[in-house]
């Protein structure tokens, strides 16, 4: 065992005696192109790497100068393959009187997860059924087919358009499912085809980037509801949530009334937020990031699209349905499981960081969410922890309880600064 690291030793060589690094110094480095992170109780130096990592510098930046060993095992299906990339960042391990987590946490609740994990690989719970996801793929594209029918045999008339658009908005619904599932290469074994599959019904069937929404979503899961961190809460300046309402408050920021955002939410909300914001940084994503295929995917979406129903409905018919389709809550309104901590540090953040066993387990395909419920809720259950499932309604009147709620901290904020 070697001694006390310092900082900016480099990688370890071969054969030698890893230097060991307390939490202390680890913290130093998390700033922008010098970050560390601990795995397993080593310790690597991803400040270079970082920008090549294939899930996004952002995603494994958002780990610096913390224990990432949850999220490795989470993200990634082959870990002796992902270890071979790790072996030359490795520059020490935690000197061995150093806790694995660093700050208050509770390691009895950090073991019991991961035996969690443990159980639910030895029940198979990772394993795709090929059937289940090739039915999900058949009956999105059978609805596609309907809703076209529907408008070719009974003309674009009131009532077959309204059910034409009732059936496509609910393959599009499928559509993110489906392609949630495999970006996070829980379909097939092989990470390649989940990838190239991604891309079809991502942007042939939904008019979408795949790298765009792999970037935004693989933050959330890293850190859901950690605002800066997730981007699925960071909708300011429309909306304010938590610390964006104290933060806009105290610097007198008045875009919008915010002390009334839980009543012009439905207003601008699904439409600004799916037709807009989505469309807009979706396109601007694959023009900056120059994702040619996924752009030429996203162009034979619509190309698709007004091919099929501009003869019809005319180009602005056609575009008229498009937007009745595309106007759905995105997949962060769906009603949703929560863990609800109690009032301590580390429970709490258990709570705010694994919300719904997709969360919990990201590559565990979603057939197999019923199965490992209920061991999560045995160990929220051993933790004093609330296991919640809220439907639909349930789940609105929260978000409009929360916003009023974030609106009157910014007003009070506002006046008193």
């Amino acid at each position: 065992m070697g001694g006390v690291g310092e900082p900016g030793e480099g990688p370890a060589q071969p054969g030698a005696p890893l230097p060991t690094f307390r939490w202390e110094q680890i913290r130093q480095h998390n700033l922008p192109g010098d970050k560390w992170l601990v795995i397993e109780r080593r310790v690597y130096d991803i400040s270079r790497w970082a920008q090549r990592h294939p899930g996004g510098s952002r995603l494994i930046g958002h780990h610096g100068a913390e224990d990432a060993t949850d999220a490795f095992h989470a993200f990634h299906q082959d870990l002796n393959f992902v270890r071979k990339f790790l072996q030359p960042l490795l520059i020490g391990e935690l000197a061995p009187e150093e806790p694995s987590q660093d700050g208050p946490q509770d390691a009895q609740l950090v073991e019991d997860f991961r035996a969690l994990r443990q159980a639910a690989e030895d029940m198979e719970l990772f394993e795709a059924k090929p059937a289940f996801f090739a039915l999900l793929l058949g009956h999105i594209l059978a609805m596609e087919v309907l809703a076209w029918l529907l408008i070719y045999l009974f003309g674009p008339g009131w009532v077959p358009s309204t059910l034409a658009a009732l059936v496509l908005a609910t393959s599009q619904a499928q559509c993110w499912c489906l392609q949630h599932d495999l970006g996070h290469t829980s379909v097939f074994r092989k990470s390649q085809w989940n990838h190239v599959a991604q891309q079809f019904v991502m942007g042939q069937l939904k008019g979408f980037s795949a790298h765009w929404w792999n970037f935004r979503h693989f933050q959330h899961h890293a850190k859901p509801n950690i605002f800066h961190k997730d981007p699925d809460v960071t909708v300011a300046p429309v909306f304010l949530l938590g610390e964006s309402s104290i933060e806009y408050g105290k610097k007198k920021r008045r875009y919008l009334p915010y002390n009334h955002q839980h009543l012009y939410f439905f207003l601008i909300g699904p439409p600004l937020l799916t037709l807009v914001n989505f469309e807009v940084e979706n396109l601007a994503y694959m023009l900056v990031c120059m994702q040619w295929a996924d752009l030429l995917w996203a162009a034979s979406f619509y190309s698709r699209f007004f091919l099929c129903y501009s003869p019809f409905y005319g180009l602005p018919g056609a575009l008229l349905l498009f937007v009745a389709v595309s106007w759905q809550p995105p997949a962060t309104w769906s009603p949703r499981s929560s863990l609800t901590g109690s009032a301590g540090t580390s429970t709490s953040r258990l709570s705010t960081t694994h919300t719904l066993p997709a969360s919990l387990f990201p590559t565990m395909p979603r057939h197999n969410y019923r199965r490992v419920a209920p061991l999560v809720k045995a160990l929220c259950a051993k933790h004093g922890l609330n296991y919640e499932v809220k439907p639909f309604l349930t789940a609105l009147v929260d978000i409009i309880g929360s916003l009023k709620k974030s609106g009157d901290v910014w007003l009070e904020a506002y006046l008193h600064q």
